[in-house]
């Protein structure tokens, strides 16, 4: 007779947490997974998934300003945002149906209820105790605000999918991603935006020509940005709301957004009493092989705060079920791991920005173009695109590509194979480009940015 119920008890039925189940289940392994919300987690639920859809409708709106450029009579377009939210809706709960039906076919038994740990071995979840060889943490990361005067009037990102209306103005708290995304949402949307910040640039730990391009970019679609701004208090105004600075300026809108940062979750689980090491902020501490401090516990994806992307938390999950489970062991490897903004103008990455190369190497040089799409060319729009190169000099390997502009992050993902691969400058210019396309521009940008005009851009 088994001594445990389960081999693995997964807490959290994210990307990562289905992942891992999946495939340790898939391998034979008996595995229960535990879900207090929707299955399917912030990704697919109430992130990457749902917002991507308010991008696309959010960019019909230059789609159809550009359409008369080349020939087309448009006659004047309206939108619905009730409509768009029940569409949105409708896909998310079929991609949740997916995500039971994954499950269920790798006979992964799904738990739905919240889960603690009661010791390093036993589970508790709708008031039944389970016990498991493994327990795997899994249950990401939520939308964090700070402890001011009215916070309670503000929304998350979480709210700002399901609307019951669009409002005619906005303030968003926040200059990272979530910020940058959700603000281009609503003004392509036709809402005013305000984005405030306490930095003195958005997207702080990108490269700096990427925050600044995307900054004025953002600022040309008339998105207003102040930076170096705190707030103290918010102020319910009428109808709307008012945010109080700490400098006293007062600034209304209709609604106001948070996107400050993520919090682990990981509060009232029993974990520290189960004896895993949290770091001060909550996030799990692991090793290289998702390990906590207890042996038999592991955790991935954003509860650990190390590389808090979907992608990623697949890959860590899939790593651990082929140790524990397929003799095959394997560590994630977190190295040029590519990302994206999905602003409008969207915004990739992946390797090393020009300023985090200057601090582990000794020489780099730097290739960047800036250039009009070609298709504004008859659409009369002014926006432009920002590519970069960053090099080591000594071995002429390619450190980083970042872009700004029109599918960056469908350019940067193959460009991410190359940067893993190892790929020099010079395999880059002996590659033919794509003729007319923006992607061509990546292997025949020849000039180095002058190394006194590169240090002065930092």
């Amino acid at each position: 007779m088994p001594q445990y119920d389960y081999d693995m008890i997964t807490i959290g039925a994210g990307s990562g947490g289905v992942a891992s189940s999946r495939r340790a289940g898939a391998y034979g392994a008996r595995i229960a997974i535990c879900e207090d919300s929707r299955v399917g987690g912030t990704c697919v639920i109430r992130g990457c998934v749902p917002k991507k859809f308010l991008v696309y409708a959010a960019e019909f709106a230059d789609d159809f300003a550009d359409a008369a450029g080349y020939g087309w009579t448009v006659p004047a377009p309206s939108f619905d945002w009730a409509k768009l939210i029940a569409a949105k809706n409708r896909e998310i709960d079929r991609l949740e149906g997916i995500y039971r039906s994954l499950l269920k076919n790798a006979n992964v038994t799904l738990y739905e209820g919240r889960a603690r740990l009661v010791d390093p071995h036993t589970v508790e979840v709708l008031g039944k105790r389970h016990t498991a060889a493994n327990i795997l943490i899994a249950t990401g990361a939520r939308p964090s605000m700070p402890r001011i005067p009215g916070i309670e009037h503000v929304i998350t990102s979480n709210e700002a999918l399901d609307l019951p209306a669009l409002p005619k103005s906005i303030v968003i708290v926040g200059g990272a991603y979530i910020a940058c995304e959700f603000a281009s949402i609503f003004n392509g949307l036709g809402v005013a935006v305000t984005m405030v910040c306490r930095a003195d640039k958005i997207l702080r730990g990108f490269d700096e020509d990427i925050r600044d391009t995307l900054a004025e970019e953002m600022r040309a679609r008339g998105i207003t940005i102040s930076n170096f701004c705190e707030i103290a208090e918010i102020e319910r105004e009428g109808q709307g709301f008012c945010l109080v600075t700490k400098t006293g300026e007062r600034l209304t809108a209709d609604q106001i957004m948070y996107a400050t940062g993520r919090a682990p979750v990981t509060a009232n689980m029993g974990l520290e009493e189960a004896g895993v090491a949290l770091k001060p902020g909550g996030a799990v501490i692991v090793d290289e092989w998702s390990r906590t401090s207890v042996p038999n516990i592991y955790a991935i994806g954003d509860v650990t705060d190390r590389l808090n992307l979907t992608p990623v938390a697949i890959a860590e999950g899939r790593a651990l079920a082929e140790t524990l489970f397929n003799d095959n062991p394997m560590e994630m490897d977190h190295a040029n791991v590519a990302s994206a903004v999905f602003s409008i103008p969207t915004v990739a990455t992946v390797g090393l920005s020009e300023a985090d190369a200057r601090k582990q190497i000794t020489a780099i040089d730097i290739y960047r173009a800036r250039f009009n799409p070609m298709k504004n060319a008859l659409s009369g729009r002014s926006e432009k695109t920002m590519m970069k190169l960053v090099v080591d000099r000594a071995s002429d390997r390619v450190l980083g590509c970042h872009m700004v502009g029109p599918d960056a992050p469908e350019l940067i993902q193959g460009l991410a194979i190359a940067i893993k691969c190892g790929a020099t400058k010079r395999q880059f210019d002996r590659t033919v480009g794509i003729h007319p396309t923006a992607g061509e521009e990546f292997v025949t940008m020849r000039d180095k940015v002058p190394e006194a005009r590169a240090r002065a851009a930092e």
